[in-house]
């Protein structure tokens, strides 16, 4: 068996060691000590913690060649490993012992430092191992051999034990003797405190997200409030005025209130199927119905639908003859381009050029749809797919619910394609999307 040597020069003397005369050993112990609080107490990150443990204790104690730290699983009333140093693998991680089984599973039946200073002892004490984890144990360690001592302390919590640090020892050298427990105990108090400071800490973290989470909800329901009433007010007053029986509203000024209350329920009835869609990608059941179709057709007829909204936009399209079909769901791919074109519109208030180009790869076809609006900050273009992301520039000009890009991302993704934008502030925006080109679109292209 391969074990790593502890690191003579930081290890803590035992009492075989020749100690100088009128040499204390606290004045060998103190040091480590406060050296190994310094690194318990700068831990961070609960994946690593376990590991820093070991990898700060087994190099300064004396006998110690390898070691584990098995906590307490109050489910599954057993010992699950979660540390191991020393070994040739990791697969002793995949161990757990029953209170009472194997040397961890002793110590913490005991609560309380089980010394074992002879192979004997080890033996005597693993008598009840499950077969399957002294499988594992020999995966470990390379060979069915036992240590020639080990030491086992509680990791205690108060009159709270939640885990066991067992310490091993391979090499020749003098065993684990009892003036070795307090010292290890005391570490694995500090080691318990440790993790429990993580525990709050990671607790006092979930807290917060949960708390802002609860203000983002607040922050996105008063957005979401304000656009349905925007749209509901407009409704609500031309569908007053023309019930009103003292007015009589001449026949143009009818249908302009009529117009008007169109539109509106229209933009309500977009915002309510946005917060549907997002809720279905959200849930993954975003379903996609994959059929052949001519992109240039169906941009021409989300372009026809706009040329009834605006008069100050001009529409230019831009595919080439010999553009090839493509495997996808009309539906979605609607909804893309008809997100894209209509974001084209309100975010160029002042009109202009509206480009739609499609363009052919080796692997795959690029829409892009140009606008000459108000264009987007670039510390802001990496959050435009975002959930509820608005960035201010379109704040201050143009109502909306934010989810429309994000549910236009998740459709060309879930084609398997890319979506992305390109803007300067001032100067107007492009977004571009692909689309793959499958066998059966380049056969059908062929055709």
């Amino acid at each position: 068996m391969s074990v790593e040597n502890p690191i003579p020069a930081g290890r803590l003397p035992s009492p075989e060691d020749n100690l100088p005369v009128g040499v204390d050993r606290h004045t060998y112990e103190q040091p480590a000590l406060l050296h190994i609080s310094s690194a318990l107490a700068s831990a961070t990150d609960p994946e690593v913690f376990y590991s820093t443990v070991l990898e700060t204790i087994i190099p300064a104690y004396a006998p110690a060649d390898a070691g584990t730290i098995s906590l307490w699983d109050e489910e599954e009333k057993h010992l699950v490993v979660r540390a191991a140093l020393g070994y040739e693998n990791v697969t002793l991680r995949c161990r757990h012992f029953r209170k009472g089984e194997s040397l961890p599973g002793k110590v913490f039946a005991a609560q309380a430092p089980q010394l074992f200073p002879t192979p004997q002892a080890i033996v005597a004490a693993g008598v009840n191992t499950h077969p399957e984890d002294i499988v594992y144990e020999e995966k470990a360690t390379g060979a069915p051999v036992c240590p020639r001592s080990a030491l086992g302390v509680p990791l205690m919590l108060g009159e709270e034990i939640i885990g066991v640090l067992l310490l091993e020892q391979w090499q020749p050298a003098p065993p684990f003797a009892a003036a070795d427990i307090p010292l290890l105990q005391t570490l694995a108090n500090l080691a318990a405190l440790a993790a429990d400071r993580l525990r709050l800490q990671m607790e006092l973290e979930r807290t917060h997200a949960d708390a802002q989470a609860d203000l983002s909800s607040l922050d996105l329901l008063s957005t979401l409030a304000h656009e349905m009433r925007t749209p509901l007010a407009s409704i609500k007053g031309y569908s007053t005025a023309l019930i009103l029986e003292e007015v009589q509203w001449d026949p143009e000024k009818q249908a302009e209130f009529l117009r008007i209350i169109d539109e509106e329920t229209d933009k309500l009835e977009e915002i309510i199927n946005d917060l549907l869609e997002s809720s279905l990608i959200e849930a993954g059941r975003l379903e996609i119905t994959p059929e052949p179709i001519l992109l240039p057709r169906l941009v021409h007829e989300i372009v026809d639908e706009m040329l009834h909204r605006t008069d100050k936009h001009r529409f230019v399209i831009s595919f080439p003859s010999d553009f090839p079909i493509v495997e996808a769901d009309p539906r979605r791919i609607h909804q893309v381009l008809h997100n894209l074109l209509d974001n084209a519109v309100k975010y160029s208030p002042h009109g202009g050029l509206v480009v739609i180009r499609g363009e052919v790869s080796q692997s795959e076809v690029v829409i892009s749809v140009a606008d000459q609006g108000i264009g987007i900050a670039p510390e802001h273009l990496n959050r435009l797919f975002e959930r509820f992301f608005r960035a201010r520039e379109i704040e201050e000009h143009v109502a909306g619910s934010g989810l429309g890009l994000p549910i236009a991302r998740a459709i060309v993704q879930s084609h398997g394609g890319r979506i992305w934008a390109e803007s300067k502030l001032g100067e107007g925006s492009t977004f571009y999307f692909t689309l793959p080109l499958g066998e059966q679109s380049s056969a059908l292209a062929e055709e």
